[in-house]
């Protein structure tokens, strides 16, 4: 599998620092960084030529490649676990 298809590029715009509700960047702790805001009502959702999911609300858009047939099979594997659990 080639190096873009296993890393899942992701984008997030958003249209006004005030639908963002927090950003935190690495610190000694975790080195974790967290992006929190609100995309607002939602506009759209589409999958753009089967390869980028695109959530587009009314304060910004989230953008993640990864493609239709991935989608299919991570929602069948959760399909499956809760089948097992019923």
């Amino acid at each position: 599998m080639g190096k873009r298809i296993e890393e899942h590029s992701f984008s997030i715009e958003m249209k006004s620092q005030d639908s963002v509700r927090s950003m935190s960047f690495p610190n000694k702790e975790n080195g974790h960084i967290f992006f929190e805001g609100f995309l607002g009502k939602l506009r759209n959702v589409s999958l753009v030529e089967g390869v980028m999911l695109e959530v587009e609300g009314k304060n910004g858009s989230l953008k993640l490649d990864i493609t239709q047939q991935e989608i299919k099979n991570f929602l069948k594997k959760k399909n499956t676990i809760r089948g097992e659990k019923d």
